[in-house]
């Protein structure tokens, strides 16, 4: 789609418009936003597309569109999906040796959980290997409640982050500034850290790397600005 407007306005209510008319999600649905931090990223966005209109370098406003148009109309259902991670968290899996790998995961997970564990009342059980090991029943109950009671734009922020990471409870602890975003991106890559180190880096991996930062980043800023 080729640029067709020349003015961006943040309209009362936090909604968005192009030339005076109001901008619509992909399912035509108003595009407004919690707060006015957020909206005046979105319009940045807007004001900063070149002739031609790129998706792919707005991510801020796809992810106000998700949150409006996919996780809205039933965010109890994008909350379950999200809450399923927590019974087979990245963090529960550890590695059986070397010994290195076993006290780098540690140290870059174990504060996770032990927040995870204050925060929650809840217990963990962490394994050795990769074979799925059922988590107490409580604990993916609570884990699932905190997730539901999250909002539709906060589900949304948190969806790239749980699914790069591949860890539920570093992502909520990022949404409680438990974490740091640097933090949780750092735990999120230890075993892919450790094989690079000793293997060398791939570059279609380094590509793919970089390109899941950058959704990463994403939900990271549009999680700070909701």
């Amino acid at each position: 789609m080729r640029r067709f407007w020349k003015h961006v306005t943040v309209e009362p209510g936090n909604g968005l418009a192009l030339d005076g008319r109001p901008v619509r999600t992909p399912g035509r649905t108003p595009l407004a936003a919690p707060t006015r931090a957020l909206i005046e990223a979105i319009a940045e966005e807007w004001r900063g597309v070149g002739d031609t209109l790129d998706p792919r370098a707005m991510p801020l406003t796809g992810l106000a569109n998700a949150a409006i148009d996919r996780v809205a109309p039933d965010p109890a259902a994008f909350a379950a999906g999200l809450a399923a991670y927590g019974e087979s968290d990245l963090l529960y899996y550890r590695a059986e040796e070397p010994a290195a790998l076993v006290d780098r995961q540690a140290a870059a997970w174990d504060p996770l959980l032990d927040w995870a564990r204050r925060r929650y009342d809840v217990h963990f059980e962490p394994v050795a290997g990769v074979m799925h090991h059922a988590q107490p029943e409580a604990t993916v109950t609570r884990l699932s409640e905190a997730v539901a009671a999250l909002d539709a734009f906060r589900l949304a922020a948190l969806s790239p982050v749980v699914t790069i990471s591949g860890s539920l409870v570093a992502a909520l602890a990022l949404a409680e500034d438990a974490a740091t975003a640097e933090a949780v991106w750092q735990a999120a890559h230890v075993d892919e850290d450790w094989q690079a180190e000793r293997w060398g880096e791939d570059v279609l991996a380094v590509q793919a790397r970089e390109a899941r930062r950058v959704d990463f980043d994403a939900g990271v800023r549009f999680l700070g600005l909701v």
